[in-house]
């Protein structure tokens, strides 16, 4: 099972300066725990960890000078909590989704990913629309819901109902679920 699997930690590495930014920071906070857990599960089953991040702007940077940038913002706490390590990927996104413009769609093909577990901020944007593209591509999705935050609880809650309904993803908690029962159908 989690040799096709790959965990997605979409924004976490984010300044939080905007706003909104406030609440986000706030409702990100809750989930930093529970996503630190799933990436240790991940990683000691041996499934690939890939962040999928925004550019905030800075298309000369590099992943270093990008999160060092973004250390500068509201959202250091949670960017010291959830760091990438070496062996993590990750990927510049230009949009919301995290397969408009990126190789995240020919990573993925190379690992030989079917299952993909999608989490991070923000659920009612560009989880959402990363999970939708992921959809149409025919991957299962697990989207673990106390793995993902908005800046508001209705926002996240509706983009969760979309995503369970609409793309058939799990939302089950990642308190509650491991990955390999996040799949088992």
């Amino acid at each position: 099972m989690p040799q096709d699997t790959a965990l997605l930690i979409i924004d976490m590495v984010n300044k939080m300066n905007f706003e909104g930014g406030e609440n986000l920071f706030d409702n990100t906070l809750k989930i930093t725990e529970n996503l630190q857990n799933l990436k240790a599960e991940a990683k000691q089953l041996g499934a690939p960890v890939i962040y999928v991040n925004d550019n905030f702007g800075l298309w000369q940077d590099n992943v270093e000078e990008l999160i060092e940038e973004c250390k500068k913002g509201r959202g250091e706490p949670v960017i010291k909590k959830i760091l990438p390590e070496d062996d993590d990927y990750f990927i510049i996104k230009p949009k919301h989704s995290g397969f408009y413009g990126t190789q995240l769609g020919i990573l993925l093909k190379q690992l030989e990913v079917s299952n993909l577990i999608v989490t991070g901020i923000a659920g009612d944007i560009c989880v959402l629309f990363t999970a939708n593209d992921a959809y149409m591509r025919e991957f299962s999705l697990w989207v673990p819901s106390d793995c993902v935050a908005s800046e508001t609880t209705d926002g996240n809650e509706n983009a969760l109902n979309i995503m369970k309904r609409s793309l058939f993803a799990n939302i089950s908690k990642q308190q509650h679920t491991t990955i390999q029962q996040a799949f088992d159908h």
